[in-house]
């Protein structure tokens, strides 16, 4: 268990803030040798009802909206596919059980879950002063369907059109977004993401919260506790410092209640203890994370703080003030369900999907561990290349049944400054055994495929 919390610490961001952006082209064919993909019952509804996402030439198709393709585009079909899925819709999946134990807690939110992925570059970055040169927008972290259109890299995406409504004074956002990133066990390019958002009446302020004029009980918290809430360098121009104070006060105690009663479930969970860390985020000012001490271990749960006012005043709330916070539900449900392996959310073997049941916390328990097999390749680097077009080519090609690549060896040629890398595939299906024919000839298409499109040569 200590060594899963290890892993999470790099499992898909838990705030509503970082992204990250990506670079491919067009998607070969899976290997012939990879068995059909089967459906569990509820995938293959979910999959049922959502639009195709059928894509000619020279369109992207995401959920049923076609966008022309440019020279920006870098989402493959393999990322596509997993549009359809919509795992937090499913309810025997972890992924959902987490959203609905949330939603529950938040019971006078109003809840948003069915969103189009595909949301335009200003929702992604420009609505949440996200700065030009920011890393995220970059082709290597985020898939581009053109170069107005991004797969959304994180909830805060559809932010300001749902304030923009006016419709409840709480929401929450519940859906999949999408990140180029890495390959191993905690990294996964599309997670989950659940944001709330809680908004107030800047001329009720004090009678919303609930506080009567006294906001000293803001102070209550331990020392190490009381600078992060109440500096003043950190608070909006267009805020008051008490303004600031309470409504962080007011995320405080509905963020902790919230993880009290999720954590709460755990019978292996005794008193929690909370750490909340200041931090930076573009949208919200001031910003923290906070963190939990759970299993002997700090984890990172989510991201939040007070709203930028500027984001207010443009969805049409120039009246209101209020804290938003961003979670990754992969992050909790590993830990809560005892789930070593991030692709198993995705798994539709009946030896997983059974275990499952909605509403219900259960430790997930193994049914095997399949050898691995490693395959090791190597290249010689063009200019501009980046080690996640090298996972894309992998994922393309081997699906989930690549468990992690890691870069083992990289050498800069004395003379001419060429960069050559050798990276190590660690092949594991999650339902089977694979045989040596299998992996050899996914290895060499790997290969293949590596030369053609990133246009590297082979040693």
């Amino acid at each position: 268990m200590r060594r899963s919390l290890i892993l999470l610490r790099a499992v898909c961001s838990v705030s509503t803030t970082s992204c990250r952006p990506g670079l491919a082209k067009v998607a070969p064919q899976r290997c012939q040798l990879l068995r059909p993909h089967q459906y569990s019952t509820a995938a293959a509804a979910a999959a049922k009802a959502a639009p195709s996402n059928d894509t000619s030439p020279g369109t992207v198709t995401v959920l049923g909206q076609s966008f022309p393709r440019d020279e920006s585009t870098n989402v493959t079909e393999t990322i596509l596919a997993k549009t359809s899925r919509r795992l937090h819709l499913q309810p025997n999946n972890p992924i959902n059980i987490i959203k609905t134990h949330i939603e529950k807690y938040f019971d006078d939110f109003h809840p948003v879950d069915s969103l189009n992925p595909a949301v335009t570059v200003h929702q992604n970055f420009d609505s949440l002063l996200f700065a030009a040169d920011h890393p995220g927008r970059a082709l290597t972290d985020t898939y581009y369907i053109n170069k107005d259109t991004v797969l959304r890299t994180h909830t805060s995406a559809h932010q300001s059109e749902v304030m923009r409504t006016r419709k409840a004074h709480g929401y929450l956002l519940t859906a999949d977004v999408y990140r180029r990133d890495e390959i191993d066990v905690s990294h996964y390019p599309v997670f989950h993401q659940m944001e709330g958002i809680r908004t107030f009446d800047r001329k009720k302020l004090i009678e919303e919260i609930g506080l009567g004029d006294d906001t000293s009980e803001a102070y209550q918290t331990n020392k190490e506790n009381q600078h992060v809430f109440a500096n003043p360098d950190l608070v909006q121009p267009s805020h008051s410092q008490k303004e600031a104070l309470l409504v962080g006060m007011h995320l405080r105690k509905s963020l902790e209640g919230m993880v009290r009663d999720l954590l709460g479930q755990d019978p292996r969970v005794g008193e929690l203890q909370f750490r909340w860390i200041s931090t930076y985020f573009p949208f919200t000012s001031p910003s923290w994370e906070l963190e939990v001490l759970y299993q002997g271990d700090w984890l990172e749960l989510l991201g939040c703080g007070v709203i930028q006012q500027d984001i207010l005043d443009k969805s049409g709330n120039s009246d209101r003030i209020g804290w938003a916070f961003g979670l990754g539900v992969e992050r909790i449900a590993m830990v809560m369900f005892d789930i070593p392996d991030i692709r198993l959310f995705w798994s539709t073997d009946e030896r997983f999907t059974s275990q499952f049941e909605s509403r219900k916390i259960v430790r997930f328990q193994p049914f095997s561990k399949y050898p691995a097999c490693y395959k090791d390749i190597s290249f010689w680097c063009p200019t501009g290349f980046h080690d996640n077009d090298f996972a894309e080519v992998v994922r393309d090609v081997a699906g989930d049944v690549a468990e992690d690549v890691k870069l083992i060896d990289k050498f800069v040629h004395p003379k001419t400054g060429r960069v050559s890398r050798c990276f190590r595939i660690n092949y594991r299906a999650m339902d089977r055994t694979l045989t040596n024919e299998e992996v050899d000839a996914i290895q060499d298409r790997v290969r293949e495929t590596s030369e053609k499109r990133l246009e590297v040569e082979l040693r």
